[in-house]
C-alpha cells in the first residue's frame, strides 16, 4: 500500500470515528481524545491530516453537509415538473435524517459548538446549490416558480425541512419525519409558486 493511499485511509478512519464518538457521546464527548483514543490514532497523525481538531470537525461537518445536498440534487435529477421536484427534496432531506441520523445531528448541531470553523458551510453547499439552483432557474423563467432571490428561495424551500430536523434531534414530540413528509411539500411548494398577483 502506497503513503498516499495509507495516508487517505488514516484520514477516512479519524472522519468516520469522529462521526461515531458524536453519535454515541454527544456534543459533550467529541473531544480529541476520545476520537484519537476509540481510533487508535495518534494525535500527531490527526494534525498530520487535518491542522487540528476544529481541522478535523470542520472536515466532517463539510462531508455530512456534502452527502445531505447530494441527496437532494439526486432527488430532482431527470424531475421536469416542478411541484414534483420540491416534494422530492422535502422527502429526500427527510429521508436522509431518518436513514443518516448521526450525519444529521451534526450537521445541524455542530456549528452551535464551536469546533467547526467559519465558512466551512459555504465550501459544501456552494457547488450543491448552485445544482439546485440550475434545476429551479427554468421554472422561475416559465413563471412555475416564483423569481425571488436564490437566498430567500433557499429559505422558502429549505428552511420547514430544517427546522422539523432540529425539532426533531432535540426530541420534541410534535416532530414526526413520516408525518413531516407526508405534510410538508404542498405548503413549501405553495411558499415557492408563482402566485397571479392580487388584483
Amino acid at each position: 500500500m502506497t503513503r498516499q493511499r495509507r495516508g487517505e485511509e488514516t484520514a477516512r478512519r479519524l472522519l468516520d470515528t469522529a462521526l461515531a464518538v458524536y453519535a454515541d457521546e454527544g456534543p459533550q464527548g467529541f473531544t480529541m481524545r476520545a476520537v484519537t483514543d476509540r481510533g487508535g490514532i495518534s494525535v500527531g497523525s490527526l494534525y498530520h491530516h487535518f491542522g487540528s481538531f476544529p481541522g478535523l470537525a470542520t472536515a466532517l461537518y463539510s462531508a455530512c453537509l456534502a452527502d445531505l445536498l447530494d441527496a437532494l440534487v439526486e432527488a430532482v435529477e431527470g424531475v421536469d415538473d416542478p411541484r414534483a421536484g420540491v416534494r422530492a427534496i422535502v422527502v429526500a432531506y427527510l429521508g436522509f435524517v431518518r436513514e443518516h441520523p448521526a450525519k444529521a445531528r451534526f450537521v445541524h448541531a455542530s456549528p452551535y459548538l464551536g469546533h467547526v470553523e467559519t465558512g466551512a458551510a459555504a465550501v459544501a453547499k456552494t457547488p450543491r446549490m448552485d445544482a439546485l439552483v440550475a434545476w429551479l432557474r427554468p421554472h422561475v423563467a416559465s413563471g412555475a416558480i416564483a423569481d425571488l432571490p436564490v437566498p430567500v428561495i433557499e429559505m422558502l424551500l429549505i428552511g420547514p425541512v430544517a427546522e422539523v430536523t432540529r425539532r426533531w434531534i432535540a426530541g420534541a414530540p410534535e416532530a414526526d419525519l413520516d408525518e413531516a413528509a407526508r405534510l410538508l411539500p404542498e405548503p413549501v411548494w405553495q411558499s415557492l409558486r408563482r402566485h397571479p398577483p392580487v388584483p
